[in-house]
């Protein structure tokens, strides 16, 4: 048995005892992790800066700070998701309880990736904790540092049974894959992502799959442009580029282009200074293989601002690339990395057709203070989200789903989409054994009597949850006619 199947038949056996499932047990496992977050942050610093050359407030702010956040809201409300829903009743199930129970699905593997390693791989594990699932983990091999840290630390935490590290490459994933799961949550790119679903149609298995793609960004050239500039070149140059909401090209009328190059300079210098290399929060690409992808997408554009690169260090300075064509190399793929294409389109409309004639991306970006602009530009495209002069930051926000759409992805998580993805949301109707009349209308022989009242049970019966609340009114609007009569009594 290999090391791969060894853990997950161990979580398995562990899933089948029913320690995961009550409250107070998955409530005291994500205390654990949150207690490992902050009582290891020097180790998970220090692998960070050695993998993405991330500094310890960086990793803090990018990463950590958002999973205690989670942890907390979960716990929180963990009691209230879990409970069983009550749903809406018609006139032939009026005395019969129903409600949808959650349950846990099992096993869930969740394979995380390297550009930011907490954040997207514990993101999932909060939740299938929270859902009372056992989970497999499986860190990105390409951050090697700490997805050391996380084999070593994480079980010193969390049950090392219900929530095993799995580290290794290709190969270990691949055997990991062979396995049974009952969920699986890959954060990758798209070509992965097929192999991952292909793996897990073999045993019926449901995923999640957090994808990315070119997220475009749109500047209206009526906005506040220095605003809107000084957000994008936040949101595209965080952790080098290496972010999979990160702005992919930026569309704007030509007219203004010189301008938005010339206010991106400034807040490159601005935020970086005038050697972002040197800078301490600047970061560097993952290795030599996509180092040397990313500079290869430069070849048939012109370089506005930065171009530089150091091989030793797998450095890339912030880049702007102008008058950038659909057929351009860095239009072809994500670029994942300190490239800022700028695409001139002839307007709105022109923006909206570049758009959709390519994949649904994870993210659309759009700056204007034209709400009906805003509104046009959500209604003719289609994407995992929309986000409205800013860049990056509703992924931070719990109360909206995350996840992708067509080739960027399927499914989603974050607060209680997190829970509500890796349970099954159960059915559950109890009958009273009684009140056989009202079946009767189902029992054979079928006669147009029968039917006819089996339409007005199911077709034509009133709303009742209507007749509730015009009831609820009409008992308030009494008491209020009790009470002001008593008062003028």
């Amino acid at each position: 048995m290999s090391r791969e199947q060894l853990a997950v038949e161990r979580a398995r056996r562990a899933f089948s005892t029913g320690r995961s499932k009550p409250l107070a047990y998955r409530i005291r496992q994500l205390n654990n992790l949150r207690r490992f977050l902050v009582e290891r942050q020097s180790e998970i610093a220090e692998a960070a800066k050695k993998d993405l050359n991330r500094s310890e407030v960086g990793i803090q702010l990018f990463e950590t700070l958002g999973l205690e956040s989670e942890i907390q809201l979960v716990i929180k409300n963990l009691k209230k998701w879990a409970a069983p829903r009550a749903v809406e009743k018609n006139l032939v199930t009026l005395s019969d309880t129903l409600y949808i129970q959650p349950e846990p699905l099992g096993v869930v593997l969740v394979i995380g990736a390297w550009n930011y390693p907490w954040a997207v791989t514990l993101f999932p594990l909060i939740g299938a904790i929270a859902a009372g699932n056992a989970a497999v983990v499986k860190p990105s091999e390409v951050c090697v540092h700490t997805s050391t840290v996380m084999e070593e630390l994480l079980n010193a935490y969390l049950d090392k049974e219900l929530y095993p590290v799995v580290t290794g490459g290709v190969q270990e994933t691949q055997e990991l894959l062979k396995q049974r799961f009952d969920h699986i949550v890959y954060t990758g790119n798209s070509m992965v992502g097929r192999i991952v679903m292909e793996a897990a149609a073999k045993h019926l298995t449901p995923v999640t799959l957090e994808l990315g793609g070119k997220s475009p960004c749109y500047i209206d050239k009526n906005c506040d442009i220095p605003l809107a500039c000084r957000r994008v070149t936040w949101g595209k140059f965080t952790n080098c580029g290496q972010t999979c909401i990160a702005p992919d090209y930026v569309l704007c009328e030509a007219s203004i282009q010189d301008r938005v190059i010339d206010e991106m300079k400034k807040c490159i210098k601005e935020f970086y200074t005038d050697d972002p290399k040197s800078f301490l929060d600047y970061g560097r690409i993952i290795n030599e293989r996509h180092f040397r992808r990313i500079l290869a997408m430069t070849e048939d554009s012109t370089v506005a601002v930065g171009g530089e690169s150091d091989h030793t260090e797998c450095y890339i300075a912030p880049t702007i690339l102008r008058d950038v064509k659909a057929g351009s190399k860095v239009m072809q793929e994500e670029i994942f990395g300190p490239l800022l294409p700028i695409v001139p389109v002839s307007g709105l409309e022109g923006a909206i057709d570049f758009i959709n004639q390519g994949e649904k991306s994870l993210v659309i970006y759009v700056f204007s203070t034209d709400k009906k602009l805003i509104n046009r530009l959500i209604e003719e495209t289609s994407s995992g989200a929309v986000l409205a002069n800013d860049c990056l930051v509703h992924y931070s926000v719990s109360s909206l789903p995350f996840g992708g759409v067509g080739n960027s992805g399927m499914g989603c998580y974050h607060g209680k989409f997190s829970f509500d993805q890796l349970s099954h949301l159960r059915s559950c109707m109890v009958r009273p054994l009684k009140n056989e009349g009202m079946n009767s209308m189902r029992y054979p022989p079928h006669t147009l009597g029968k039917l006819g009242w089996a339409r007005f049970f199911l077709v034509q019966a009133p709303d009742l949850a209507l007749m509730g609340r015009v009831g609820a009114l009409a008992v308030l609007v009494a008491v209020a006619g009790f009470l002001i009569n008593a008062y003028l009594l």
